[in-house]
């Protein structure tokens, strides 16, 4: 291998990841053992970590000394191989893939720091959950807001993956959704795993859709726990959910294909974050302490953001602007209830009284 003005010139795909929480670092995990055996990329990957200090040390320096970041996924070693690097700049320079898994919120000032210093070139991949909301009463897929601020392709990595199962090596599966299919083999050579099984699909705005759509069904599968409801009941939230992300994406992104619901993106996502998620736990949480969600947010999950509910407030803005509120009334009833708009024992009457049933 040589290089030149420190850039590699053997063709080997240099990999950036733009995060560094509990599903970042499990990421982290499957990729940087992945590259060490495969020709096609190159071995050190770099993971930019927003800098904290841990017990009077740098998080950088806990993770390339220890290799674990024990902050939000304590318990699992990060091969060696993965750099945690604070400077944003510093982390994806150079790179041909950048793997962005961070709270959508953030998304957008990430981006913009990003501007012309990312190659031409390069390919993202999104493995984040959640919209962005544009001016009008619309909004906009996280892959589109990648591909919009950088002007590079971006393809989504979504599933039925908890992150500690996942870095526990618990066999799962995952969607890389994306419309290149030579860039869809070598994505899932980067992914796949043997206890982390790869599809891909070309129906790639469906695949991210399911990915933010499941996590407002699951805050409401956690009012029902919370509630004192049982697996019934969830039973019926996840089916009523399911038709409701089925009619968003028939209403607003024409072409999604059906059997793009019975991926892992899909249904197996949708019923693990409703069953294991933290949407689920907080939301149940919610029913019981009579606290905030920001409260329970703060309190319950050790830095990690929740994605259901801005996502509930993000699609609401857009149906509300149509006047479509009473066409997805779960997706309705969760935004109300997260706001304080609506008492959450009515969320049980959103049940009993849903279209499907009239």
């Amino acid at each position: 291998m040589t290089e030149q003005n420190g850039k590699t010139t053997d063709g080997k795909k240099k990999v950036c990841i733009v995060g560094s929480g509990n599903w970042g670092s499990a990421i982290a995990k499957v990729v940087g053992n992945n590259v060490k055996s495969l020709d096609e990329f190159e071995t050190e990957v770099k993971m930019w970590v927003f800098e904290e200090e841990i017990n009077g040390r740098k998080l950088t320096e806990i993770i390339n000394t220890d290799h674990e970041n024990v902050k939000y996924l304590p318990g699992h070693k990060i091969p060696e191989n993965v750099i945690a690097v604070p400077d944003l700049i510093d982390s994806a320079k150079d790179a041909d893939i950048y793997i962005f898994v961070i709270p959508h919120q953030f998304l957008p000032k990430v981006c913009q720091q990003l501007v012309g210093n990312i190659k031409s070139t390069a390919l993202g991949v999104s493995l984040i959950k959640g919209f962005t909301m544009k001016e009008g009463g619309g909004i906009a897929l996280i892959s589109s807001e990648v591909e919009n601020t950088l002007k590079i392709p971006c393809a989504v990595l979504m599933g039925a993956n908890i992150a500690n199962e996942v870095a526990s090596e618990n066999y799962c599966e995952a969607t890389i959704g994306i419309n290149n299919k030579d860039q869809g083999l070598l994505l899932k050579k980067l992914f796949q795993a043997d206890y982390f099984r790869i599809v891909v699909c070309e129906d790639e705005d469906t695949v991210e859709l399911c990915g933010a759509l499941k996590n407002i069904v699951a805050t409401g599968a956690g009012f029902a726990d919370g509630l004192g409801y049982g697996d019934n009941t969830k039973a019926a939230v996840i089916r009523l959910g399911l038709m409701e992300m089925v009619k968003f994406c028939e209403a607003f992104y024409h072409g999604s294909t059906q059997s793009t619901f019975l991926e892992s993106c899909g249904v197996a996502d949708l019923v693990t974050t409703c069953y294991a998620g933290r949407n689920r736990k907080v939301a149940a949480a919610f029913v019981k302490s009579g606290k905030t969600i920001e409260e329970l947010e703060k309190e319950m999950l050790n830095g990690q953001k929740l994605q259901g509910p801005p996502t509930a407030e993000e699609v609401n803005f857009m149906l509300k602007s149509k006047n479509m509120e009473d066409r997805f009334p779960m997706f309705t009833a969760v935004h109300k209830i997260c706001k304080g708009d609506l008492p959450v024992e009515e969320f049980i009457n959103c049940l009993k009284n849903h279209p499907e049933h009239m």
